[in-house]
């Protein structure tokens, strides 16, 4: 049998593991105040990227978010059959309890207003009959101003103009132009009657629209020997528009206080004749009634 022989240590080498290190005193750990009673629970705030737009809160409950477009198609819907589109505007009306599915005896799918739909189209028309009487009245203003000063003045006629062609050397072009005051002077000699013709607006975003469209604009200068703009005002007694934001053959016109400002004259072109076309339009019209000579007598007569 081997017998293995021991080494004896050094006195330097270690024996076994070191020693534990002395108890130190650990500090107890700190604890955020009790939050007061009453408090909602402290959350951590969102994080978001430097610069970024902070996160889109949810709406709250309740809240909807219905607009133009869901509002045409719940008319659409009153007043067809009632067919389904199946698209984003139905899911949030049907969403909304606005609209209800109905399911024949033929298994055919319709669509039918509920009474909250009934109730939501006619709060809609509320208010699109309030801006468009806003609309007519300045319209019908107009019009009294023409007659006041011995035109003859028609309103919503549906006139044929030309157009450029759309690129030099091109045919030209027609379209139907629906100005919203037509006027002539009352005269015998066609070389005097001087058509013009005034585009009302009474909102800002129609404004913008319609200057936006040139054509439209072009339309109402080969009817016209000059074009003007009547802006209304807003509800704080704003003009809608700038003169300097509507183009410079075209005239400007204030509505302030009851009464029709001129802001920018309008350019004058001479038109020595009116198309047949639209004297025809003009005879199939009828003009808005102007001041009855007859009746002014009378009223002289009276103060005598």
């Amino acid at each position: 049998m081997n017998a293995i022989a021991l080494q004896p240590l050094g006195a330097g080498a270690p024996i076994g593991p070191p020693p534990p290190a002395p108890d130190l005193p650990v500090p107890p750990p700190t604890l955020p105040p009790p939050a007061p009673a009453g408090d909602p629970p402290a959350v951590d705030p969102p994080q978001v990227e430097p610069g970024a737009p902070p996160p889109v809160a949810d709406p709250p409950p309740g809240a909807s978010a219905l607009g133009r477009l869901h509002a045409r198609r719940l008319r659409e819907v009153h007043r067809s059959a009632g067919w389904p589109c199946c698209d984003a505007i139905e899911v949030d009306l049907l969403a909304e309890g606005l609209l209800a599915r109905m399911r024949s005896a033929q298994g055919h799918e319709t669509l039918r207003l509920t009474d909250a739909g009934i109730a939501q189209l006619a709060r809609t028309g509320v208010v699109n009959r309030a801006a468009l009487s806003l609309h007519e009245a300045l319209v019908e203003q107009v019009a009294r101003e023409m007659t006041r000063a011995g035109r003859l003045a028609w309103r919503g006629l549906s006139l044929r103009a030309r157009l450029a062609g759309a690129a030099e050397g091109d045919k030209p072009r027609w379209c139907i132009a629906r100005p919203d005051v037509f006027s002539i002077r009352n005269t015998s000699v066609e070389a005097y009657a001087q058509p013009i013709v005034h585009e009302v607006k009474v909102n800002r975003a129609d404004l913008l629209s319609d200057l936006r469209k040139p054509d439209k604009r072009a339309a109402y200068l080969d009817l016209g020997g000059e074009c003007w703009y009547v802006l209304g005002c807003d509800a704080k007694g704003r003009p809608i528009g700038e003169p300097d934001e509507i183009p410079a053959e075209c005239g400007v016109l204030i509505a302030q206080q009851g009464r029709l400002v001129v802001a920018r004259s309008a350019l004058h072109r001479a038109l020595p004749r009116m198309p047949f076309a639209v004297w025809m339009a003009l005879a199939k019209a009828q003009p808005v009634a102007g001041f009855d000579d007859e009746m002014q007598g009378l009223l002289g007569e009276f103060g005598e």
